[in-house]
């Protein structure tokens, strides 16, 4: 079905990149409304020392388009290697950027063209790896007919090298989720099990929680019927939890349970490929003020979440988390970036603190990627240029303003969950230069104050930053308000000198009324007094004189 749809509405792509080749990619505009936040994969032990189990796999993009007010998001989950997921974010833009898009798209079209787009990248990708393929075939031709793998590693350890690195870059796939923002509309597509929040605040100022994505592994009971019509034996899989080396229904690329999973044990009763690249396509869902933000992650983040405190709703706490964190933070980057170091530090205080069963949960955990897309929610921290003609990165971040200990709190705000199934958020454009006020509460399953939120009237809503005081008289060669620099001009009298500013009669009446202890009493404790304490030298008799006899 799939090669079908392929071949007859198959969209244009350029030529096939290779893995290790410089990205085209690079040239694309970043989404500056959008923050991205990674930690790689970390083994525990018990004295505290951390190790990686192997290199990042994770991949993620977050792309504007030219000219338009259209923005593209994907967030990659490699395993085996991240041969696939480089590849799968190299090539997934240029299924979609390149032309596919036109004003004349009908919702179900751009459907369609990210369905196509899922299956032209996997494609692509098998068609890059052929010559691997090719070169494994001969080199297998030239072992003798029936030899076992233990005689062909004794008698060519070389040649079995050499079929082992071969194999080693056939090897591996890699989960997928791609949001699309196109005409003010949300489209998700995905594979595998890294997920899409949409995150709306409703008339009574709730914000409610969507999973836009579907988890496409063993815990999924259609994808689990899906398999059982193949012929698998869904109990040996679901006790094994792996498919291969994933645990994942549906990928991109993983050869060895694709084309080759005729030999592997479990799958080899299979009518047909058990694995798929075949996405969920979800869309598209109107974009307007009530639309609050984007979450895009990979199972590491939810996983360590849901190993480390054992809640059933882990979605309803990232978004709690990512909330939180916009109150805190002043960039989107450092909102992710946050997000996932608490997450970090939660599994690993888990590992170390927790009871037996949370210890074994917590053993180790994957790479973790989060991106956070704000559509309305402000950033109350943001980095504004005090002219407020844009944002600006200064080399080195301001001093932040003192905030008084008696400010009130916000109350909380109250997150709910809802199916992805369920009806879609009002439409409109997602404008992040139209802020809203914080919405009234933040509450999860139960309320929950969120103690670093400011109160709405500290809040400026245009720009999603504080509100800063801005010059009416700024040039434009200067990157501050000309109030800094513009002083009362001061009058000197026939002397030269300018009047003084600060009376001192008081103090040298005060000083002129002190008796003669008193002076020395202040001399004494007004004198700069050494850091060091005095040493005492010994006299040179006492050096030289020893005991009498």
């Amino acid at each position: 079905m799939a090669a079908t749809r392929l071949a007859n509405g198959s969209v244009g792509s350029p030529p096939r990149l290779g893995s290790h080749a410089l990205s085209w990619t690079d040239d694309l505009p970043v989404c500056q409304l959008s923050g991205v936040g990674f930690s790689t994969n970390q083994l525990y032990r018990e004295d505290g020392f951390r190790q990686e189990e192997h290199e990042f796999e994770d991949r993620s993009f977050h792309f504007r388009l030219l000219d338009t007010e259209s923005f593209l998001y994907g967030v990659f989950d490699g395993h085996d290697g991240s041969r696939v997921a480089n590849f799968a974010a190299q090539r997934m833009p240029a299924e979609l950027l390149l032309g596919q898009l036109n004003n004349n798209n009908t919702d179900d079209e751009i459907k369609e063209i990210l369905y196509q787009a899922f299956i032209a990248v996997e494609k692509s990708f098998f068609e890059s790896i052929d010559h691997i393929f090719a070169e494994k075939t001969t080199i297998q031709l030239q072992l003798p007919e029936g030899i076992s793998h233990y005689e062909a590693c004794k008698q060519y350890p070389d040649t079995m090298k050499q079929l082992d690195n071969l194999e080693k870059e056939i090897s591996g796939g890699t989960t997928a989720t791609v949001s699309l923002i196109y005409k003010n509309k949300l489209f998700v597509a995905n594979v595998g099990d890294t997920r899409a929040l949409l995150c709306i605040t409703d008339q009574e100022g709730m914000l409610r929680v969507m999973q836009l994505s579907v988890d496409h592994s063993l815990t999924n009971e259609e994808e689990c019927n899906r398999m059982a019509l193949l012929g698998l034996d869904m109990e040996k899989l679901k006790q094994h939890r792996l498919i291969g080396s994933s645990d994942s229904t549906r990928c991109l690329g993983d050869y060895h349970v694709k084309g080759g999973y005729k030999d592997i044990d479990l799958l080899t009763d299979a009518s047909r490929e058990p694995v798929i690249a075949d996405p969920y396509v979800h869309g598209g869902i109107p974009l307007d003020k009530s639309s609050s933000f984007l979450i895009i992650m990979s199972d590491g983040l939810y996983q360590a979440l849901q190993d480390a405190i054992q809640c059933d709703r882990v979605n309803v706490e990232v978004a709690r988390m990512v909330a939180a964190e916009f109150s805190i933070q002043g960039t989107l980057h450092g909102v992710a970036q946050a997000v996932v170091d608490k997450v970090v530090r939660m599994h690993h205080d888990a590992y170390m603190t927790g009871t037996p069963e949370i210890k074994s949960l917590c053993k180790k955990r994957g790479d973790i990627t989060l991106l956070v897309r704000n559509f309305n929610y402000p950033l109350a921290n943001a980095i504004n240029s005090p002219n407020r003609t844009g944002p600006y990165n200064p080399l080195s971040p301001p001093t932040p303003a003192r905030i008084p200990s008696h400010l009130p709190l916000t109350p909380s705000i109250s997150i709910e969950l809802s199916d992805h199934s369920s009806s879609q958020s009002p439409a409109g454009t997602p404008t992040p230069t139209k802020q809203r006020s914080p919405p009234r509460d933040i509450m999860l399953t139960t309320t929950s104050t969120l103690a670093s939120t400011l109160p709405d009237s500290t809040l400026n809503t245009s720009n999603g930053g504080t509100s800063t005081e801005s010059s009416t008289q700024s040039s434009g060669d200067t990157r501050f308000p000309s109030r800094f620099y513009q002083c009362a001009k001061l009058e000197l009298d026939e002397d030269g000198k300018i009047e003084p500013y600060v009376d001192f009669s008081d103090f040298y009446k005060a000083i002129a009324e002190l008796t003669e202890a008193q002076r020395e009493t202040l001399n004494a404790e007004t004198n700069p007094k050494s850091g060091y304490e005095t040493i005492t030298e010994e006299s040179e008799t006492s050096l030289t004189s020893g005991p009498e006899n």
